[in-house]
């Protein structure tokens, strides 16, 4: 599977600490799936994410990918979920994580588990689809290619300190769930106890890879797509 340009910025939205660069980015490159990662050692993908993950035995994730180009050493990183549905297979690797937290749940995710697929860093942020792991953490080639953005040469071949999975579109939303939305939704469970309560997306800004460790979360995201609830 070619590696196109993908993004993931761990940033949740645009001029915001969010968007430092280096918190959870992909970029996608033209390289065959796997292919400048496959001589890589791949036991250190599991040990500390079973240390720091094994309580989040999420169903669902919650992924941010930048939707609008955004030049980085002259590489665009923009990824929409309109760009993985235009993938062979509808199928491409999530690369360039690099916030240790956002890697870690990252190698906690299971094959068949879903995410949803945030646009970040645009003008309407927001929930945009639905994708499922397809392939679980491996090494992510993109760390040592030194003309890549998200180089990290004190990674390792035979230790790397980064990680990715292979994501496959599964569909659109019924529609498109935005950040103020989502924000109203927050503040009110937290007064009433709802799904939404301890969404990290409120809390832990940054990350880029994010669990919906409620387990209605999910459900209630899946639903409220095709409704128009009000509160």
């Amino acid at each position: 599977m070619p590696r196109p340009r993908k993004r993931l910025a761990g940033s949740a939205e645009p001029a915001g600490p969010d968007n430092k660069g280096p918190a959870g980015k992909r970029t996608k490159t033209k390289n065959p799936v796997g292919a400048s990662a496959q001589v890589v050692n791949s036991s250190p993908q599991k040990t500390s994410a079973s240390k720091t993950c094994g309580k989040y035995l999420s169903s669902y994730w919650l992924m941010k990918s930048e939707a609008e180009s955004r030049l980085e050493k002259g590489v665009d990183v923009k990824f929409s979920i309109e760009d993985l549905k235009a993938q062979p297979k509808q199928t491409a690797c999530w690369d360039g994580v690099r916030n240790y937290q956002a890697r870690n749940f990252l190698r906690a995710m299971k094959l068949e588990q879903e995410a949803f697929f945030y646009h970040s860093n645009c003008k309407e942020p927001g929930i945009a689809g639905l994708v499922k792991i397809v392939k679980e953490a491996y090494p992510d080639h993109t760390q040592f290619e030194k003309n890549n953005p998200h180089y990290d040469p004190s990674s390792k071949e035979d230790n790397p300190k980064w990680s990715m999975v292979d994501v496959q579109f599964v569909r659109m939303m019924k529609r498109f769930i935005t950040l103020a939305e989502l924000k109203t939704h927050h503040q009110a469970h937290k007064a009433t106890g709802g799904p939404l309560k301890n969404m990290a997306l409120f809390s832990r800004q940054r990350l880029s890879i994010q669990p919906l460790t409620q387990g209605k979360s999910g459900p209630f995201l899946l639903y409220y797509s095709h409704t128009r609830m009000t509160m």
